[in-house]
Formats: C-alpha cells, sequence, structure tokens
C-alpha cells in the first residue's frame, strides 16, 4: 500500500529534480553575461543571442513549473516562501520578465531603446536572475523569519506570516545565501561559456571561431571560481546545524515538532542515504570531468558537465527533505519550521497527482526532441 509519506519523499524528489534541472537550464543566464567581455562585436553578439534565444524559455517554464509543482505537493510552502519571502520572489519574477522582452524586442528594426538597452537588460537577468534564486534555495537551509499560525489553519485566510516588513529582502544580506547565488551565477556562466563552444563548433566562420577562442579563454578563470566557491558552500552546508524531528519523543505527531538542532546533520543524511551520497559524488566528478576535459583539450563537455551539475544539486536538495529534517527553518519559531510532513497536500491529491507523473518521460522525450530540432538550426 503507497503511504501518504511515501507520496510526500516522492513529490520531494520530484520537485528537487525540478531544481537542479532549472540551476542547469541556467546556462541561458550565464551565456547572456558574456555579450560584454567576451563577444568583441554586434556579429559575435547575434551569435551568443542566436544561440540562447532558442532556449530561454526553457528556463522560464522550468521555473514556473517547479512553482506550480510546490503549490500542489506542499501549499504550506508555497504560500510561505512565495508569499512570504514576496519582495525576494518578485525581483527573481522582474528579472525573468525583462528578459522575455528584451529577446523579443531586441533585434526589431528601429526599436524605441536600441540593442544595447536590451543587452544590459540580458545582463541584468543573467547576474541578478541567478544569483536571487540561489538566495532563495539556501534559505532552504538558513531559515526565514515567518511563523505558522496552526490553529487557523481551518478558520482563516492566512495560515503563515512574515515576521518583519522586510519580506523576504533580509535574506539577500545572510552571507550563506549570496554564497550560493554567487556560485549558481558562476556555474551558469561556466555552463553558457560551454555552449557557446559548443554551438560555435557547429559553424564554419572566423567570427565563430573567434568567439569560441575568447569563451575558451575566460573558461579557466569561471571553471576554477565556480569548483572553489562550491567547495566552500559544501562544507559549510555539511557543517550546518539542521532541525530534525524528534521521531523519539512521545509527543511526537508528525506536525507540531519537537524538533532537535544536529549539529552536521546534512552530512549525516549524506552517510545514511548511501544512493544520495552516490548521486552527489558521481554529479562531482562528472562536474570536474566535464571542466578538466574541456580546459586540457578545448572541447567542449557541456552535457556532461551540465549532467554532473543536475546531480550534485539534487542530491543536496533531497538531503535536505529527507530523513525527517525540516527543509525549512523557522527563525521567529522552531516549531514553525516547514517538513514534509506538515506542509504536503492529502494523500488523495498526492496520489492523484503521482498518476498525472507518469507522463513526465514522456514531457522530458518531447523536449529533448525540441531541443535538438531548435539546436540544429
Amino acid at each position: 500500500m503507497i503511504t501518504h509519506h511515501f507520496l510526500q519523499l516522492y513529490w520531494w524528489a520530484l520537485i528537487s529534480l525540478l531544481g537542479a534541472i532549472l540551476v542547469f537550464l541556467m546556462f541561458v543566464q550565464g551565456g547572456q553575461t558574456l555579450l560584454f567581455g567576451c563577444a568583441k562585436n554586434e556579429e559575435q553578439k547575434k551569435l551568443i543571442v542566436n544561440f540562447l534565444g532558442h532556449k530561454w524559455e526553457l528556463t522560464f517554464t522550468t521555473l514556473v513549473t517547479f512553482g506550480g509543482a510546490a503549490f500542489a505537493s506542499f501549499p504550506l510552502f508555497y504560500s510561505t516562501s512565495f508569499g512570504g519571502a514576496y519582495w525576494l520572489w518578485i525581483l527573481i519574477l522582474l528579472s525573468f520578465v525583462i528578459q522575455a522582452f528584451s529577446y523579443e524586442f531586441r533585434g526589431k528594426e528601429n526599436n524605441l531603446f536600441g540593442k544595447k538597452t536590451y543587452d544590459i537588460l540580458l545582463l541584468l537577468n543573467g547576474i541578478a536572475g541567478t544569483i536571487l534564486i540561489g538566495v532563495a534555495v539556501a534559505s532552504f537551509v538558513t531559515g526565514g523569519n515567518f511563523m505558522i499560525d496552526k490553529i487557523s489553519i481551518t478558520s482563516a485566510d492566512t495560515i503563515s506570516y512574515w515576521t518583519n516588513n522586510y519580506k523576504g529582502l533580509e535574506l539577500i544580506a545572510n552571507p550563506t545565501n549570496l554564497l550560493l547565488g554567487v556560485v549558481i551565477f558562476l556555474a551558469a556562466r561556466t555552463l553558457g561559456l560551454l555552449y557557446i563552444i559548443n554551438q560555435c563548433e557547429k559553424i564554419e566562420s572566423e567570427e565563430a571561431k573567434s568567439l569560441s577562442e575568447r569563451a575558451s579563454s575566460k573558461l579557466i578563470i569561471s571553471a576554477i571560481a565556480f569548483v572553489l566557491l562550491f567547495v566552500l558552500f559544501v562544507i559549510i552546508f555539511f557543517l550546518s546545524t539542521g532541525n530534525r524531528l524528534d521521531i523519539s519523543n512521545p509527543n511526537f505527531n508528525g506536525i507540531d515538532g519537537p524538533f532537535i538542532a544536529e549539529k552536521y546533520a546534512y552530512l549525516h543524511n549524506m552517510l545514511n542515504i548511501w544512493w544520495i551520497a552516490v548521486i552527489f559524488l558521481i554529479g562531482v566528478l562528472l562536474v570536474l570531468y566535464g571542466l578538466g576535459r574541456s580546459i586540457l583539450y578545448a572541447k567542449s563537455s557541456f552535457y556532461v558537465t551540465g549532467l554532473g551539475v543536475v546531480f550534485a544539486v539534487w542530491a543536496i536538495l533531497l538531503s535536505i527533505g529527507f530523513c525527517d529534517m525540516s527543509y525549512y527553518p523557522s527563525l521567529a519559531d522552531i516549531n514553525s519550521s516547514l517538513t514534509l510532513y506538515n506542509s504536503s497536500s492529502s494523500l488523495y491529491t498526492l496520489k492523484i497527482m503521482s498518476y498525472v507523473s507518469l507522463a513526465i518521460p514522456f514531457v522530458v522525450l518531447y523536449i529533448a526532441y525540441v531541443w535538438k530540432k531548435l539546436s540544429s538550426k
């Protein structure tokens, strides 16, 4: 018999995978930062825009799908984070909106603002969009200033609320949050460089060759910075204290806690669930192999490195939610922290959604088909 908790774990795994794929797809944002400093003329800028213009919708669609899946499977998390950390998510969405109309109007004849204005907006999306997404994801570990009014669950419009007036802006000032934001920015930029090199290899022209050479020279610095800061974040992550449900406590009911503050909780999760640790190690090895091959042999290993990023991020997100952990700690009241137990939809809802999720492999195949078709032009 499929239990409620099994479905909670199942949907956390799916949402975590969506989040990992989103980080990979941000190579589009990373590629946009190459419009300045890498492209030396308008022809090379046009190459970059044409390479990325076929893919930017996939990033935005994945972000929306992530939000929709979170709303359906863990509605209390959705209302707490998206509704509570309001200004942080508004800034994220705004950065994606300016990306959309920049691609739409940049190449229009006699456009009002000129190409440079839209290039600057694409650069802004490439920097701010990636860093702010990293800040939001890091709050899964560092927590937020919210409270849950469990008494009002059936009688009030608002169940969770933020306890300050910054509404998520204070998360940007947290050093750990900012660190992950910079790591995701560097990951996106590194993948963007690899993708540009990969696409230039398919074109026989002097401009494409020159752009590929310039991208290869910038790859070394970007890749080294990404790996070093990622290692620093992983160390901080493994040394962090996490809130774990005290399931041995006689007062434990899966909803109100109580919680235990456990040192090295996320490291313990990795060690206790061997397959998550294997996914993480495979991801790290793929990233190192892909970057090493690209730097040493001047051949783009975009897909290998991208798969490594997906595996590594997925493993980290899995370890945050599994093993009775609070995946969204409350800094205002530890007993308001969110877990898979107290924030998910009902058994009936999760079960119906699980039937729908069986169509995911077909969606993935369709995306792969569209990706290949768009990349061929």
